[in-house]
């Protein structure tokens, strides 16, 4: 097998490539969510500013067999890089995706990583010995975190919905809360970075400790921009404080036309704020939001780690239900 750096703006390789993670990922899981050749391919010809991507493919006579990622910050935990890999399913098991993996960690040494991350979605009743598992662990990685992905059926029932807003409305009586799709107000969105770059330090990120990561206004704005140019529709709920700033948030991404299912982002609560019921009363009124605007959706789906007890308990209040695991891994040095 032959190694290169792939040319993310040659449309047929790109393809190529996303045909390949496509059947990789949907192995043994057919029926769940994947993005869209829109989404993946904005996201690969216009990053997020604050991100260095390097993407490699491995060609075995001439055919795109695999490809490997290295994802690198560039602000912040600079000593961290994320790796990902695929194999075509017709071409696993002759080594492939270790070669590849190799090379992306050679990459990410290269640039000073000495923490390296992967992740890979398992079944629940085969975390302990799934092959990807093995294959990580042959590696040098090991399990460094277990995050439970849910789905939640659409619609809610607007009862359940008022139920949760007015639950909220008890203890959070003196926040507003309002939804922005794709735009947020410029006055906001200076206290709505400093609140998910807090995100990665509070939330639970097992044997891995982040730093806060460093997002200005004008990279929140580029990245969001970059994900509506890929045809994807950000709703944002914020609580906003008295004082004017935003005191929680949470974001939902509807695909581009064709697809039936959204995906749940971060939800989050500043840490001076917590204790009111905030986190559930942006995500009810997202949710409301987006099953109001986009009646074809069909679920939504979200992850939060197994040990994020508050979060886990609104997603089971909430109706999602657990149906595979994201497992990291790590590996030092």
């Amino acid at each position: 097998m032959e190694i290169t750096e792939l040319d993310v703006t040659d449309d047929m390789s790109l393809r190529a490539v996303y045909d390949l993670e496509r059947r990789a990922c949907l192995l043994g899981r057919e029926d769940q969510p994947h993005w869209s050749w829109q989404e993946m391919s904005g996201a690969v010809r216009r990053p997020d500013p604050g991100e260095r991507q390097y993407f490699a493919v491995g060609r075995d006579a001439g055919r795109i067999v695999g490809f490997g990622a290295a994802y690198l910050g560039m602000h912040d935990n600079l000593e961290k890089a994320w790796l990902d890999v695929k194999v075509d399913p017709s071409a696993q098991h002759r080594g492939h995706g270790r070669a590849l993996l190799e090379h992306a960690a050679s990459v990410a040494r290269d640039a000073g990583r000495s923490v390296l991350m992967t992740e890979a979605l398992l079944p629940l009743d085969r975390l302990a010995d799934h092959r990807t598992r093995r294959f990580a662990e042959a590696a040098g990685f090991t399990l460094s975190n277990v995050e439970i992905v849910r789905l939640l059926d659409l619609p809610v029932a607007e009862a359940r919905l008022d139920a949760w807003s007015e639950q909220a409305a008890a203890k959070g009586s003196d926040y507003r809360i309002e939804t922005f799709v794709n735009q947020i107000p410029d006055n906001l969105v200076p206290s709505l970075v400093v609140l998910i770059g807090q995100l990665q330090v509070d939330a639970p990120t097992g044997d891995v400790d982040w730093e806060e990561e460093q997002i200005s206004p004008e990279r929140f704005t580029e990245a969001r921009a970059s994900l509506v140019a890929a045809g994807r529709t950000m709703y944002e709920t914020v609580a906003i404080a008295p004082d004017g700033t935003v005191a929680a948030q949470s974001t939902i991404s509807v695909p581009p036309p064709g697809r039936l299912d959204a995906s749940q982002w971060g939800t989050f609560v500043h840490r001076e704020h917590r204790g009111r019921n905030l986190g559930l009363a942006v995500k009810a009124a997202n949710l409301r939001a987006v099953q109001a605007a986009h009646p074809e959706l069909r679920r939504v789906k979200t992850q939060n780690a197994e040990t994020n007890d508050w979060m886990v308990a609104i997603n089971v209040q909430m109706g999602f239900e657990a149906i595979e695991a994201s497992a990291e891994f790590v590996r030092r040095g």
